[in-house]
């Protein structure tokens, strides 16, 4: 009961509500992480439709962490918000500073960028912006500890600005439903920006993150997964569909020793995490 308590305090700058939600844990999600051998890790889960956040390892989720580019999210608001990037199809052109990556060296749209998560490009829409403009949307949104430090330009890499698993999954959840200090346009395009898979059944949309601190490298995977679920009414019931959707937010973050020499393909396996995790709550907890 201790630790539930502790939960919802954190948790009232995420927008959640231990009054309207119910909060479970999940020890056993703990087991996708070890068969990688993973021993830092930390996963928040709101589901919408039933009023619940569904957690594993409540430390790991309150702790802050460079966000990473999971703050491209974030930056796209804000452009988009002030002009500084008109829309998804605006383009910033290269430098020239080779980064000796084919995919960042060269003209590049904001969906684009997005999704290759090109350092340089959104490095120049954070000087765009400039520090006392950045700063203002930051201190708005509450935006984890809210401090950019020196450079506008590397706040999200340099470990000055600082984020949580379930401050990650309010700021998604608020973006969801417009309720961000945006408006409805600039959120619609930015959530737009987050779609990476897109089936019958499933809208997967999220932007993943990784750094560095003083011990460990630091990975991300945040956003949210829309369900379309077919059902079987009851006899007179009310709804006449037999479609239901379900939308899932989430903030996955786990940690790997900064000397690891790259034996597993971490930018796939995050994705893989997140899927076992998101498989095993819709098939064993949520219908």
């Amino acid at each position: 009961m201790n630790r539930l308590f502790v939960f919802c305090l954190l948790s009232i700058s995420t927008f959640f509500s231990c009054r309207d939600a119910r909060i479970h844990e999940h020890s056993n999600w703990g087991k996708y992480y070890e068969a990688e051998g993973i021993k830092n890790a930390g996963f928040i889960l709101r589901d919408q439709a039933h009023d619940a956040v569904h957690y594993y390892n409540l430390n790991h989720d309150t702790a802050h962490y460079l966000p990473a580019s999971t703050f491209k999210i974030m930056l796209s608001l804000v452009a988009l918000e002030l002009g500084v990037v008109q829309d998804d199809k605006f383009i910033i052109p290269f430098n020239g500073d080779s980064t000796g990556r084919p995919d960042w060296d060269k003209d590049l749209t904001l969906r684009e960028a997005f999704e290759v998560s090109s350092e340089p490009f959104f490095k120049e829409v954070a000087r765009r912006i400039g520090k006392e403009r950045l700063q203002h949307f930051l201190d708005t949104v509450r935006y984890g500890n809210q401090k950019l430090g020196d450079s506008v330009a590397t706040c999200w890499t340099d470990n000055t600005l600082k984020i949580s698993a379930d401050e990650q999954v309010g700021f998604v959840r608020k973006m969801y439903f417009n309720q961000l200090p945006f408006t409805d346009r600039t959120q619609r395009i930015t959530r737009s920006l987050m779609l990476r898979e897109n089936t019958n059944s499933r809208k997967l949309y999220y932007k993943t993150g990784w750094g560095e601190n003083d011990t460990a490298k630091i990975l991300w995977t945040v956003g949210f997964a829309e369900y379309e679920v077919k059902v079987k009414e009851k006899e007179g019931s009310m709804n006449k569909s037999d479609e239901r959707n379900y939308v899932y937010f989430f903030a996955q973050n786990f940690e790997i020793p900064k000397t690891d020499t790259g034996s597993k393909n971490w930018s796939e396996k995050r994705k893989e995490l997140l899927n076992s995790i998101l498989k095993d709550y819709t098939e064993n907890t949520s219908k």
